[in-house]
């Protein structure tokens, strides 16, 4: 019997976990990774150091054996505590009491499915490989080391992209062909990472079961909880054009007296945040679209098919829900691959697209609402309505972060709830 076996392009968080999908289905699995080995290398810049797992990435992960080993490095989050410009802390919970998102390490996580991926016997991992096209009807793809400038092609019966959302299985294959729709779209803010150590007995020095967030209008400050003692905080902000951008941050005197005065308690945490300012890189956000996911052998998944911005924090989850989805047809269609493909992308486009209006939606919220007391007023009514009529109202962000709802679905509801909280709150 000829034995199965499957390309994956990126070895990136939902490139590993698909890997093992595959092994446990019986396929000799290859991955070719662009970067080093992630394990004995810091994480590459750009990428945020820090991600929210909630429960379409736990489902994913518990679906092959992987749950528990995540969860030992993963930190409750229980709700958003907002920081006003005078200091006051308002506390919002994210949903039911025993309800919480998990702040994890996107490396530790990367590192740990990567070493899962490899246990199953079936997968192997190279390294400094770059994807330079692909035969997607032959299932061919081709490489160039990035050590030794040799040229190599690989054939498998598959060929997955799981390469990022500047994936080059997309752009050297899937955008050559005829009919393949793609949009890509910045939104005009950016981000920048900041590291805000821990105590010097190692405790953190704010709450760390909380997603902390500083919404200052047209920009914000969040930090989340590390294993360490420390918070990773990102301030999400204009490139240029606003009284408050990036471009207004230069020199040392600049960022002090912004910090000083836009996130006062924030900055008695960090007085030396000028210092620390340029450790991390300015980096961009975009939102992309694409259609066909899928051609002959090969298919796009994760941010290589909807890549989204981070304010829901669906991006990992989603690209993870993929996963579970994928293998469950794979399942369901006994690896019918062709009927699988188009099932699969035929669900899931509307859902990439949902998971990116919404994340859009959701930096509004967090920038300009959530310290908004008449918004906290509404959250209290809907929390109400849902804990007396649990069959009738799941408020919006209960339906993306602690339910299987489709995400397109959920985004429908919610419209349809929220034109109705509106009436509600005229009248309150």
């Amino acid at each position: 019997m000829k034995e199965k076996s499957a390309i994956v392009v990126g070895a990136g968080l939902v490139g590993s976990l698909w890997a093992i999908y595959l092994a446990k289905a019986g396929y000799k699995v290859d991955v070719y990774e662009m970067r080093g080995d992630i394990r004995k290398a810091d994480i590459a810049a750009g990428k945020s150091i820090n991600l929210a797992l909630s429960d379409r990435g736990w489902r994913a992960l518990d679906r092959v054996g992987v749950g528990d080993e995540i969860r030992k490095i993963a930190i409750p989050m229980y709700g958003r505590i907002m920081h006003s410009l005078g200091g006051e802390l308002t506390f919002q919970p994210y949903g039911k009491e025993d309800q919480a998102i998990y702040s994890v390490s996107r490396g530790e996580v990367n590192a740990l499915l990567m070493e899962a991926a490899e246990k199953e016997g079936e997968v192997n991992i190279h390294y400094f490989h770059k994807c330079t096209g692909a035969d997607t009807t032959k299932g061919i793809a081709h490489f160039e080391n990035t050590k030794t400038g040799a040229n190599l092609s690989a054939q498998a019966d598959l060929i997955f992209g799981t390469d990022g959302a500047f994936s080059a299985v997309r752009y050297k294959a899937m955008q050559k062909l005829n009919r393949f729709n793609y949009e890509q779209r910045y939104i005009s803010d950016g981000y920048r990472e900041i590291l805000l150590p821990a105590n010097a007995d190692g405790t953190h020095r704010l709450d760390k079961n909380a997603l902390h967030i500083w919404p200052r209008g047209k920009f914000m400050l969040i930090a989340l909880a590390n294993e360490d003692g420390s918070f990773t905080c990102t301030l999400f902000m204009p490139f240029e054009g606003e009284e408050n951008s990036f471009e207004q941050l230069q020199s040392s005197s600049q960022i002090n007296h912004f910090f000083k005065n836009t996130f006062p308690d924030f900055f008695e945490l960090m007085p030396n945040i000028a210092t620390e300012w340029g450790g991390h890189p300015l980096s961009s956000l975009a939102i992309i679209r694409c259609f066909p996911w899928a051609n002959g052998t090969t298919l796009l998944l994760g941010d290589a098919a909807h890549a989204t911005v981070p304010f829901y924090g669906q991006g990992m989850n989603s690209g993870f829900e993929d996963c579970r989805i994928l293998g469950e047809m794979m399942e369901e269609y006994r690896e019918n691959w062709p009927v699988i493909f188009e099932q699969f992308q035929q669900e899931r486009k509307a859902n990439g697209d949902a998971v990116q209006d919404l994340s859009l939606h959701n930096y509004y919220v967090m920038r300009d609402f959530v310290g908004d007391p008449k918004f906290l007023l509404q959250k209290k009514i809907e929390a109400d309505f849902s804990a007396k009529h649990p069959d009738k109202w799941m408020p919006l962000y209960s339906q993306v972060t602690f339910s299987h709802i489709p995400y397109s679905e959920a985004l429908t509801i919610g419209m349809r709830q929220d034109r109705i909280i509106k009436e509600v709150m005229e009248e309150v």
